[in-house]
This record gives structure tokens, C-alpha cells and sequence, in this order.
């Protein structure tokens, strides 16, 4: 368990809960709705806990992320609930000030084409301090939310991908 802070941030999505969540958990079709995004993503294991993903940046995406890969292992996946909690493992510009990062990500339908992606970043500094400044934490979590961005522009272009 992370100790230390917590960020938690909500994004409304114009996509059902369900069509995030199949591209959320697999890395074919997180390849295929970020393209231009991604070069390769890579799971080893099933997907569930203990499963590590590594996403391999293009160029455009290294500078903004300021990082070519991330990498991340399931701690827990909830397919029911729609939950999946990640240690990060490397990667991220503010990725060298913390000791440890754990994300979760929970998704809540809201009507039949919406969902709410509920955010957390937990995280720990390795110098112990306190929080992150505001600026690296919207850093932080801005990442996961232009992500999930993305893939809802990618699903509402393309409306019987995964449905």
C-alpha cells in the first residue's frame, strides 16, 4: 500500500462504461484506439493481478510525456466493479521525485453512451516530503485523463468498435 497522497479526479466520457472498459484492459485495443499514441503495447500475463503492461511511446507522445515507456503491474482488476489499480513501475515526468505510484481507475456508467472515469494517484516521495507541487500534479494525473480522452474520441468515431 502506497503511503504519502492522494490525487482523485472524475472525467465524464461520451462513451458506455463497457466500451472503455474492454479497451481499458486490453492491450490490442488500447494499440488500435491510440494510435499515434502508442508504438507497442506489451502484457505479460492475463491481464489480472500481477500482469505487467508496458507501453512503448511514440516519439510525439515520449516528449509530452517526458518519458519512451510505461510501465505499470495489476494489482487488482474488477471486471464486474469496472476497477483496475496499477503500481507504476517506470515512466512520467515526475516519476523520478516519488518512491512508489499507484493508480486506480474506476468506471460508472451514467446513461446508456456516458460514463464517469473516477481517478486516484497514490503516491509516495522520495525525499518524503509532502505533496507534489499543483503544477506535477495536474502533471500526473493529466495523463491518465488525456489518455481516456483519447480512446473516447477513438470510440465515438468509430461507434460499433467494441460495443
Amino acid at each position: 500500500m502506497v503511503a504519502g497522497c492522494v490525487i482523485a479526479e472524475e472525467c465524464a466520457l461520451a462513451v458506455s462504461a463497457e466500451r472503455m472498459w474492454k479497451v481499458s484492459c486490453s492491450g490490442d485495443a488500447m494499440l488500435k484506439a491510440c494510435a499515434g499514441s502508442f508504438d507497442a503495447v506489451d502484457v505479460e500475463g492475463d491481464g489480472g493481478p500481477g500482469s505487467v503492461t508496458t507501453l512503448t511511446l511514440s516519439a510525439a507522445a515520449a516528449v509530452a510525456a517526458g518519458c519512451g515507456v510505461v510501465k505499470s503491474r495489476v494489482l487488482a482488476r474488477d471486471d464486474a466493479a469496472m476497477l483496475l489499480r496499477n503500481e507504476v513501475l517506470e515512466g512520467s515526468k515526475v516519476s523520478g521525485q516519488l518512491k512508489s505510484q499507484v493508480t486506480e481507475v474506476k468506471l460508472e456508467a451514467a446513461g446508456d453512451s456516458a460514463c464517469m472515469a473516477k481517478f486516484k494517484v497514490e503516491y509516495e516521495r522520495l525525499d518524503g516530503g509532502g505533496a507534489l507541487t499543483p503544477e506535477d500534479q495536474a502533471e500526473l494525473i493529466g495523463g491518465y485523463l488525456a489518455l481516456m480522452k483519447i480512446v473516447e474520441t477513438y470510440l465515438v468515431a468509430n461507434p460499433a468498435e467494441y460495443a
